[in-house]
């Protein structure tokens, strides 16, 4: 097995385009997090003239809905959430810069055509790794939506944050590639 690959948002198309689906990614640095509601108040109110709680340009989205913070850490258990929820939301963010997604399942076509025509990813975290994931977050603050609870807009430091390159900017696809494998080894059998 390869070493994982080391990035530090903000990300550059320079970045992007060496990740590979399949590759495993080491992220050191800030990220952001937000979940349905969230990416529905960052669209609807940024289409009314408001601005994105943060830049955008280079950033990491995490969909996530942490626990509360045990006491003596930075955030609770911080599990990826189901994916396609984000999809109707995705394009717009990815258009007005946003390089990077985390969540978990497939996208649809729509939003993979965008990571392609943005030059984004979209990466996986562990399912029910949610505990073990929140130990590579080593701060977290809200910076928007606090009467969302869980599910507001959180900044993160991230130190050696594991994800998957699951959807890249050359149109791998890491759950077709699976699809394809498993296919290949049971008709061999």
């Amino acid at each position: 097995m390869t070493e994982p690959i080391k990035i530090n948002p903000p990300l550059t198309d320079e970045v992007i385009m060496k990740l590979k689906a399949g590759d495993r990614v080491l992220i050191t640095g800030v990220i952001y997090t937000g979940r349905d509601m969230a990416h529905k108040y960052m669209v609807e109110g940024h289409r009314k003239g408001q601005t994105f709680p943060f830049d955008l340009k280079g950033q990491v989205l995490y969909y996530t809905g942490p626990t509360p913070a045990p006491p003596g850490r930075p955030i609770g258990a911080a599990g990826p959430t189901t994916s396609y929820r984000m999809d109707k939301y995705a394009p717009y963010l990815l258009e007005h810069g946003l390089k990077a997604m985390i969540g978990k399942g497939p996208r649809g076509a729509e939003v993979k055509g965008a990571i392609k025509k943005n030059t984004a990813v979209y990466f996986a975290a562990i399912g029910g790794a949610g505990a073990l994931i929140s130990k590579a977050i080593k701060k977290a603050e809200v910076i928007a939506y606090p009467e969302l609870g869980t599910e507001a807009v959180m900044r993160l430091e991230v130190e050696d944050f594991p994800v998957f390159v699951v959807n890249d900017v050359h149109g791998g696809d890491l759950y077709e590639m699976g699809v394809a494998e498993y296919g290949e080894v049971q008709n061999k059998e």
